[in-house]
């Protein structure tokens, strides 16, 4: 039986251990008593029993899981999948990009991720294993959508020119990771749905969903968002992973916001 350790087992781990399917034993890491995996303590009898690790854990000045498991031995480790981002690409003034794009961060979460992916780099190769670098749109699913902004009070519909975000449903985030590990990927692999769209699109159409009437549009210059915020709008770009069915066999069962949207409103209502 295959192994998964998934290191900050969350959102995203919780969705790829349903796609994994039984065939699977999947140990989650959690700093909170009760987890499968109680992080850091338990990490090297994790580690020990792992054929393949996925970390989901984003970098700070630097990479936190990696001091952890450096010098742990993994006899049985055939695969690692580390959870980046598409920052790594930067921006591509809306043109379509794949995995064929350099890597060209212009942020400081960019420039963080890449170095992170250097240091996962290191360590795979360290182990002779392959490391697959799984750039993640932003993760939208049940609980985590805009029809949840609607409902609390969150939503506003943000114009800027030209200006489109990529997402990708959770669902579809967990059968790609699951694919990958499956497959023993390796190299970037983009996790995205096939239609890039303005965030305004997206929150009318949940709007709509909802029955109730969207924020109003604002003008980006004036809209009151935080550094955070108004940061993911300095990069514009398509994106689309040229490897999802070739190489995976892998077809998005949500491929754009409007088919998740709607599952999500169906599920929930």
């Amino acid at each position: 039986m295959n192994t998964l350790l998934s290191i900050g087992h969350g959102y995203s781990g919780r969705a790829t251990e349903a796609a994994l399917g039984p065939d699977w034993r999947v140990l989650g890491t959690s700093r909170k008593p009760g987890a499968a995996v109680l992080w850091p303590d338990q990490a090297a009898e994790a580690l020990a029993q792992a054929t393949h690790v996925i970390s989901w854990v984003s970098p700070d000045d630097s990479d936190p899981v990696l001091p952890v498991l450096r010098d742990l031995p993994a006899p049985r480790l055939a695969w690692i999948g580390y959870a980046s981002a598409t920052s790594l690409y930067g921006d591509a003034d809306g043109a379509w990009i794949d995995e064929s794009a350099p890597d060209q961060p212009t942020t400081e979460r960019g420039f963080a991720r890449q170095q992170a992916e250097r240091d996962w780099q290191a360590f795979a190769d360290a182990r002779g294993v392959p490391l697959a670098l799984l750039r993640i749109a932003g993760i939208y699913g049940p609980g985590r959508s805009a029809l949840d902004a609607l409902r609390q009070g969150r939503a506003h519909r943000v114009v800027k020119a030209g200006q489109v975000f990529n997402r990708i449903h959770v669902t579809d985030l967990g059968r790609i990771a699951a694919a990958a590990a499956q497959a023993c990927l390796a190299g970037p692999l983009i996790l995205s749905d096939n239609e890039p769209a303005p965030m305004a699109d997206v929150t009318t159409f949940a709007a709509g969903l909802l029955g109730v009437t969207p924020p109003p549009l604002v003008d980006f210059e004036s809209a009151d968002l935080s550094p955070m915020a108004r940061s993911f709008y300095a990069e514009n770009k398509r994106l689309r992973s040229r490897r999802l069915g070739p190489e995976l066999g892998v077809s998005l069962r949500y491929p754009d916001y409007r088919t998740g949207l709607s599952a999500i409103h169906t599920q929930t209502a």
